[in-house]
């Protein structure tokens, strides 16, 4: 069939019309040296600091030295199949993970990939690993109390929703067991956790995830998870990932708990990266820009004035001691970040203190804001009264004679101490904590044999909770104290069940 050349003139002039010019214009760069999860890349001359850079193979990097003649990428995956000569190109994103409801009840690696084997993670929204802090304006000061259900913490070094609470102490001392408590005791407390392990062997990680399951708290919980055979990139994007998905519920009005296990192991991933790229050492070989590395991230953590929706992440960032060294490098950093400490010490951890908190140097700055007016009350003089037995307790050691009021003080504290104790993963309401403090404090266990002052506060809360459920559930709605001389006739009444052995 012969065509007319106007019918051929017409097509050749709807092709032409219909044409559409799509250049796809990218950077393109070369590998000319590779080794040690570190790539230096040649030709990306407008390579932004903190950019996602694409290997040939498929696996991701990102753009951390801008020098004059190469840029030095660190890469974020398998790095043996990149070889000298390969192309490299820009993408012209920044580093994000995925973020929203969707990633709640997963275990997910510091990219955001599920690694649970529950399949893949639905959700279309996304967040940089790197925003800005919220300024002073969108704050408001911590005035809600953050209820970690262990005693030692809600008694003495009270924590509040926006607070950032530094957890230090030795390796082996606890300070995992506190933060997995805490995030237990949220069931009924409208929080969302995520738990970011840093380092830590997968075994470890796992037995973790499993005692969250097995308390339910999975199921409002985000564990992000950089082993100790992760590369050291993803130990130091992992806190950077959990925070982002932290600030998305934030920013909805919502409240999140998020635990950093541990910043040590971050800085120590960080001087590895840092020292592989020819950055300059400092102070025992970590960077320049190390407080920095910590502090944009604690400062992520806020409780946002009524105006931003008042929502919050509150952050129990873990440093870990050598030999209960707190005046060390990465310590002091924190410490100058945070809102207090909280300090584990492996003397009181081996001789059955547990949580092993010592009161002296532990503190919290936002203070009696943080606690419900009941705790304020009962609490009041508890962490100076127990730092004071401390010190009497180790020169009563001498033997020499005591005259009353020590040996009451010292009676007094032995007690304290004892109460303070709790079991593991054993997280108590805040006002079961009230009336057990309160009979302490009001000398109702003065009497009580040392030895015994465990089973006594089992037995309380048992006949508290059979008995006066209605005084309970006051201290807890209203969050004042109750009637004294109710509480007073009650504690009591349940002497009189208890049997002195």
């Amino acid at each position: 069939m012969s065509m007319k050349a106007e019918e051929i003139s017409a097509l050749i002039k709807q092709q032409i019309e219909n044409y559409d010019t799509e250049i796809e214009v990218s950077d393109v760069g070369t590998v000319i040296q590779v080794g040690d999860g570190i790539a230096r890349v040649h030709g990306l001359d407008n390579v932004m600091s903190g950019e996602l850079i694409e290997f040939s193979n498929g696996v991701m990097g990102l753009a951390q030295n801008l020098e004059e003649s190469n840029v030095g990428v660190v890469i974020l995956g398998e790095y043996r199949g990149i070889r000298e000569g390969d192309e490299v190109r820009r993408t012209g994103r920044i580093m994000q993970v995925p973020v929203g409801d969707e990633l709640i009840g997963r275990v997910v690696n510091p990219l955001g990939q599920p690694i649970d084997g529950k399949g893949p993670i639905e959700t279309s929204k996304t967040r940089p690993i790197e925003a800005p802090a919220p300024g002073v304006m969108d704050r408001k000061s911590v005035d809600e109390p953050l209820q970690t259900g262990i005693k030692a913490i809600d008694a003495l070094v009270p924590i509040g929703r926006g607070q950032r609470e530094l957890i230090i102490g030795d390796r082996q001392t606890g300070k995992t067991s506190v933060a997995i408590d805490a995030i237990l005791n949220q069931h009924d407390q409208d929080m969302i956790c995520i738990y970011v392990a840093i380092g830590q062997k997968e075994s470890t990680i796992r037995g973790t995830v499993e005692t969250l399951r097995k308390h339910g708290a999975l199921d409002y919980t985000i564990v992000v998870a950089a082993g100790a055979s992760d590369p050291a990139p993803l130990l130091y994007l992992s806190p950077y990932s959990g925070v982002a998905m932290g600030e998305e519920f934030m920013y909805n009005g919502k409240h999140v708990l998020i635990v950093y296990d541990d910043l040590s192991k971050q800085a120590a991933a960080y001087r590895e990266l840092s020292l592989l790229l020819r950055r300059p050492p400092g102070r025992e070989a970590f960077p320049g820009d190390v407080f920095y590395l910590h502090s944009r991230l604690l400062e992520r953590a806020a409780k946002l004035s009524d105006a931003k929706g008042g929502g919050s992440i509150t952050a129990l960032p873990f440093v870990e001691t050598q030999a209960g060294d707190i005046s060390a490098y990465i310590p002091t950093n924190v410490i100058s970040i945070t809102d207090g400490q909280i300090f584990l010490q492996s003397d009181l951890f081996f001789s059955g203190v547990r949580p092993a908190i010592n009161p002296g140097l532990s503190v919290s700055r936002v203070g009696g804001s943080a606690q419900i007016k009941a705790m304020k009350k009962v609490a009041g003089t508890l962490r100076l009264d127990l730092a004071a037995f401390r010190e009497l307790e180790s020169f009563a050691q001498f033997g020499s004679d005591l005259d009353a009021s020590t040996q009451a003080r010292l009676n007094r504290g032995a007690r304290t101490v004892e109460v303070l104790k709790q079991g593991l993963h054993q997280p108590l309401s805040v006002e079961k904590q009230v009336t057990i403090i309160y009979a302490l404090v009001n000398g109702f266990l003065d009497d009580i044999p040392v030895e015994q002052v465990v089973s006594f506060e089992n037995e309380f809360h048992t006949w508290f909770a059979a008995n006066q459920a209605e005084l309970l559930k006051g201290i807890r709605e209203t969050g004042k104290p109750a009637d004294s001389d109710k509480l007073n006739s009650a504690i009591e009444e349940f002497k009189k069940t208890f049997v002195v052995k």
